[in-house]
């Protein structure tokens, strides 16, 4: 990757943060899920700003590759990533989680806005990426589907299943990015129901998978410029830190759910703007 594009990539990646606190700190007592958004941030700026298919401020656009936030509730990195693509505008940001806002703390449905799918209960997204995979094959396109899902929304069954139609139906067209930052929202994913190894547990499914380190642009670039196996779905594990970018929240499970206040909103843009977060 060249300097070029990965100080574009960062400096998206910046952007994002920006507009993450900003959505936080303007929902005041409502819950924002902060910390599994920011566990996110890096691999979004990197498929919104350099690798998806998209067309800016065209969110309908055919010829696009699909975007699946499966862990809905770090939402606040999918809506800054729509806003700094031109999908969503800036100042609807400042609506989160406000009555009649189109930018609840799930993400419903609005392909206006960008917002492929609803994403409430856990588990669904890679359900929902197959049928989406298997048409874009039915119609002969090659368009690409990315799906985020969490270790902890592991935990669910559906996953499983899901996992097993992708290898059955040959659905090299999805890429399942696995967002490994050990927590979910009572503890952490060993203390809950411990995943074990995930990427022997994915490629024991019959996935091609590789595991990085989710915050680390040079090795997702490395990763999505390799050649991908045929008729295999892949799976990338990416070992991430909730809450990552700040002090306060790194490793800091209460920010599954804390409140940001004016505050840490204020400490947390002085450490973005001085630490080259």
């Amino acid at each position: 990757m060249s300097k070029i594009k990965k100080d574009q990539i960062l400096s998206f990646s910046k952007s994002l943060k920006k507009k993450i606190l900003k959505m936080a700190y303007v929902a005041g007592a409502h819950s924002s899920h902060f910390g599994g958004a920011l566990s996110i941030v890096d691999i979004v700026s990197f498929l919104f700003c350099s690798h998806m298919k998209i067309t800016k401020g065209d969110p309908l656009n055919m010829n696009r590759d699909r975007f699946i936030l499966s862990k809905g509730h770090a939402c606040l990195a999918y809506y800054a990533a729509l806003c700094e693509v031109g999908f969503i505008k800036e100042k609807d940001l400042e609506t989160f989680e406000l009555d009649g806002s189109d930018l609840l703390g799930h993400p419903v449905m609005n392909r206006k806005l960008g917002i492929e799918f609803s994403n409430g209960s856990l588990g669904m997204g890679l359900s929902l990426a197959i049928g989406v995979a298997i048409a874009l094959k039915k119609k002969k396109k090659d368009n690409k589907v990315f799906v985020i899902l969490g270790d902890g929304e592991s935990n669910e069954g559906s996953v499983w299943e899901a996992s097993m139609a992708a290898v059955k139906f040959e659905l090299d067209n999805i890429f399942l990015l696995v967002d490994k930052n050990n927590f979910q929202q009572t503890g952490s994913t060993n203390e809950i129901m411990q995943p074990n190894d995930l990427h022997d547990k994915w490629k024991s499914f019959g996935w091609s998978v590789e595991s990085i380190d989710g915050h680390n642009i040079d090795e997702i670039a490395d990763y999505f410029s390799k050649p991908k196996v045929l008729k295999k779905p892949n799976a990338l594990i990416m070992n991430t830190i909730k809450g990552k970018g700040f002090s306060f929240s790194e490793n800091n499970n209460d920010w599954h759910h804390a409140v940001l206040s004016k505050k840490l909103y204020e400490e947390a843009i002085n450490e973005l703007e001085n630490n080259g977060n």
